[in-house]
This record gives C-alpha cells, structure tokens and sequence, in this order.
C-alpha cells in the first residue's frame, strides 16, 4: 500500500462494529475498503474455548489493559477496564451472552428525537445479523452471520435459580429477546459448536478473500486528517512507520467507547478548552465529545453451597486440563460453556413499564472460578469452603455519568477514564432494592437442599447505611462502557441520527459510544446493531 492510497471508506477499528462495517461495506465490489486495527489477528485458541474468558479476561492479551481514575464515589478505587485490542474488538474477550436490551430502550431513544431507533426499526437490524440455532419467528432469525445459541450447560443449580425466582413471584423467561424482557431464565450466548463466535469470526474472516477489502493490524490511528470540514483521511503508526491514506467517501470510526472520543480529540474535535490545555488546535469545538459516559455498576453477593453440585470440581487443574482438550478437539464438554449461564431482569417496583434490575447466576464462587490445583496431602475441608454460588446484581438504568479525556496529545497515550459510578442516590437504591429481592430469591424453597452462609455481603449487611458501605467498598463494572460520542439534536449531541459527526463532512461514528441511553443489559448485541444500521445509512447515501 502506498503512502497516499485511497479508499472509499476508511473504517478506524475492528471491533464489534468494525468488523461488521467491513463486511458490508465491501459487499460492493467497486467500493474499496480499508480497516485499520490497532491490534493483531487474535490467533491464540485458547480465547475461544468459553469456560477461559474469566481467567483470559484479566491478562493483558489482546487487551487495552485500561483502568479508571480513583472513583469518588467507590472509597477512591481504580476499576479494571479491559477493552478487546484485536480483530474482533471486545467480543473477542467479553462474556459472550447475547442480549438485545428491551423495547422501551430504544422507544426512548426515539423519543429524544432519533426516530429512526424506535425498536420497530432497530428489531430488523438485529435480526439481520442473528444465526439462530434454534429461534426463528417474529423475533429471531436463523440465516445471519452472528451464530446465537441457547445456554447449554448441565448445571441443575440455573434450573434451580429459575425456579426459586418463579416461588418468589417473578415470570419464568424462556427468552430475554423475545416479546418481554422480565423474568428468570437463561442467556442466549454467541457461541458456535462450543467455541466463541466473535465478530471477526462472523464477519470479517469469511471476506478476507475479497479484493476489494484491505485488513491492516497493528495499526494505531494518530489522527483523522480534516480539510476544509471534511474527513479526507486517516494517518496512523504501524510498526514504527507513519502512513497515511485517504477517504474519498467516508471515514467511520469504530473503535469503541473509549479511543472513539480520544480520536476525535486528537483530531481537533472536542470541547474546545480542553484541547487548547494539551496544545491541540480546536478544528471544531464539539463540548459533548468525552462525555455523557455511562456503565453498567453491580456489585457480586455470594453464597455457600451445602453439597458439591457446583462447578468447583470441574475448575481443577488436572479435569479442566482434559475438558479443554475436548472443547478445542470436539467443541463439547464443560469449557465450552459459560458459567453465567441463568440470569434475570427484575422489577424493583411493579409499576415500572420494563424491568430495572438485572442479575447473572453462576455456580461458583468467584474466587474458586478459575483453575486451581488439588492438594492430595491437605485434610478434606469442609464442602462449604469451595462449593458456592455467586450473583451479580445491578441496575440497568443508571442515572449516573462519567467521562473520558485526554491525558495527553499523543495517541499511544491512555485516556482518563473517570466513569463516576454511584455518584446518583438513585443507583443506589435501585441496587440496595436489588440485593433485598436477590435475598428474597435465594431464601425461597428451592434452594432449601442446596442453600448454606450468605457470604457477600452477610447477614449482618442490612441496613440501608451498610448496604452503602459495603456497595461503595466493593461495587464493580459490569464491563458495558457506551455513550461518549452520544447521538442526538441538543448541544451535547456528538451525532446525528444518522450518525454524522455534527458540523463535519464525510465522518461518522458507529459503536456503542453513539448511545444517547444505555440498553438494558449486555451491550454487545446493541453495538452490532448499530453497526448494520450505519451500514444502511451509508449505502442509502452512496452514489450509485
């Protein structure tokens, strides 16, 4: 590639959305597309073998590695914030579970003024992508490219979990993208013949072969070249070299919810102020930019288990050894499947139109759910010392908003991320009244066989003011960062609804940072919807 080659389009990150941009967009053979990856291919197969994510999601492999600022509001921690560096972005590290968020979610959106996000018109989006295995109706389909399957461990604790939210009052759900969103049951996930199925798998490696398609990785954007109030182009390192490439449709930023906003601001657009304070000469001042950042907090309580029928004994060393083998050899067993495999979605209040509380079920305990070793000269202890059961608890509406800034001008620089969880009184209540509804979940006859100490936060944690001592000592992210390039009309709006970067020419942004509200939920599903509706956008708008 030369130094000054031009592309039609010039997608910055191949990630969640990148990757599926990529394949719509070359679709057109006369359209010649260019996909730029800070990170390399992702080859190693350990990463797509489910039961790993947890002990691969704390590595530094294919990883940003990010962390927040000291939280205000969390005693002055510093949070893990991994995001996915290599094709397949985030979906190559993250939890797998499939969930679209609610129609209320999106009928918000709409009411913002983005009337083309209603969830009449998202629904179709979705269902283009999705390759069902075993849904195919009003709600599902079975062609797309993203293979979604249903849970399919053999855990009868998630059976278990179902069935004591169904005794505490709450509906049974076979399905959380289905007509209702409320209920018990268990995720979808996108995993295909027992092994992750990330975008890059779905979409972009089976174009690879398209002529009209260029994949370059290690690839670190610095800058997108502006001319005149036009995206005309891309300058970006790659192994020591500065290249550069132009555009001469449209660049499309995809790289995520926390180097988007960094892009533009490196690209002189951004709250003015703030750029001058690094040296860099505003080209467009853009105050939303950064900001409007909202996550998914929750915090993690924890039980004993009275007899070993979690997946304790199947996280040793020496039986998950074997289990690998047989997920890698012949995608079965328990390493192909996810340990947060039941959740819900809970009303907190029963007036409320859609659900405010989500929890994810898993048969362990967090700190056995990772590989360890048996020690044959150490006395057996007592069941209840490994055998458990964990729930994550948190509300999918947060009132709470961060941001992301720049540390400094240079791109291989991290960005601030100060994500102010907890900072609404509302957050917390809506999550104390989580913890009091798990409780009563747990406490119902189903789990009588099965049900010894609440460990985390205990018995004794009840008050509302303990409760808040303990949430702000404890509380983590649930990893679902959107938000910060916010679609929308008002003066904090970074797009339109057709997601063009305001006052600038031929430049979009299409990932989860668009998010003018947070879906409920999982957020992978959302960020590849909004990628097959940028896709429509973009071809709508080509000269043909």
């Amino acid at each position: 590639m030369s130094r000054a080659e031009t592309f039609d389009y010039i997608i910055i990150g191949a990630g969640s959305a990148g990757c599926v941009l990529a394949n719509r967009l070359s679709a057109d053979p006369a359209a010649r597309v260019l996909l730029l990856e800070a990170g390399g291919r992702g080859r190693n197969p350990l990463f797509r073998l489910p039961m790993l994510m947890g002990k691969l999601f704390q590595s530094g492999i294919y990883n940003w590695h990010y962390h927040t600022e000291p939280e205000p509001h969390l005693n002055g921690r510093s949070l893990y914030w991994p995001r996915g560096k290599t094709l397949g972005g985030s979906s190559t590290i993250n939890g797998m579970i499939y969930v679209r968020g609610n129609r209320h979610d999106y009928d918000r959106w709409a009411q913002l003024g983005l009337s083309e996000w209603s969830y009449e018109k998202v629904l179709p989006a979705f269902r283009r992508s999705e390759g069902h295995i075993e849904r195919n109706d009003a709600f599902h389909n079975g062609e797309g490219e993203l293979t979604v399957c249903r849970a399919r461990s053999k855990s009868m604790l998630h059976d278990v979990f179902v069935e004591a939210g169904a005794e505490a009052g709450h509906p049974r759900n076979d399905d959380f993208n289905g007509p209702e969103q409320e209920g018990f049951g268990k995720f979808d996930f996108t995993i295909k013949d027992g092994k992750r199925w990330s975008t890059s798998f779905a979409f972009l490696r089976p174009v690879l072969h398209r002529k009209n398609l260029t994949v370059e990785i290690e690839a670190l954007t610095q800058r997108i070249l502006l001319e005149n109030g036009r995206a005309v182009g891309v300058e970006f390192s790659q192994r020591g070299e500065v290249r550069t490439v132009r555009a001469s449709r449209e660049v499309i930023l995809s790289a995520g919810t926390v180097n988007s906003p960094q892009l533009l601001m490196l690209s002189g657009l951004g709250p003015a102020d703030e750029l001058l304070s690094h040296g860099i000469n505003p080209v467009h001042d853009l105050p939303g930019v950064g900001k409007n950042l909202q996550d998914h907090v929750d915090c993690v309580m924890a039980w004993e288990c009275t007899k070993p029928v979690t997946l304790f004994g199947d996280l040793r060393a020496d039986r998950l050894i074997w289990s690998v083998a047989e997920g890698m050899l012949f995608g079965r067993g328990v390493a192909t499947t996810f340990p947060y495999e039941a959740g819900a979605f809970m009303k907190s209040r029963a007036e409320l139109a859609a659900p405010d509380i989500q929890l994810h079920f898993m048969p362990a305990l967090e700190k056995t759910a990772n590989l360890h070793v048996p020690n044959p000269f150490r006395k057996r202890q007592a069941i209840e010392a490994n055998h458990g059961f964990t729930l994550r608890v948190g509300p999918v509406n947060p009132e709470s908003r961060g941001e992301i800034t720049l540390r400094s001008a240079d791109p291989a620089a991290s960005p601030k991320i100060a994500a102010n969880y907890l900072q609404s009184d509302f957050d917390l209540r809506t999550m104390i009244a989580g913890i009091r509804m798990t409780r009563d979940v747990i406490a119902q006859k189903a789990f009588d066989p099965y049900r010894g100490k609440e460990l985390a936060p205990g018995p004794d944690v009840d008050s509302e003011a303990d409760m808040t001592k303990w949430l702000r000592a404890t509380a983590m992210t649930t990893f679902h960062p959107v938000g910060t390039c916010k679609m929308g009309n008002d003066p904090m709006a970074v797009v339109d609804a057709r997601l063009k970067v305001r006052g600038i020419e031929g430049l979009r942004v299409a990932d989860a940072s668009i998010m003018p509200i947070i879906s409920s939920g999982n957020t992978n599903a959302p960020a590849i919807m909004i990628a097959e509706k940028a896709a429509d956008f973009i071809l709508g708008e080509a000269p043909r």
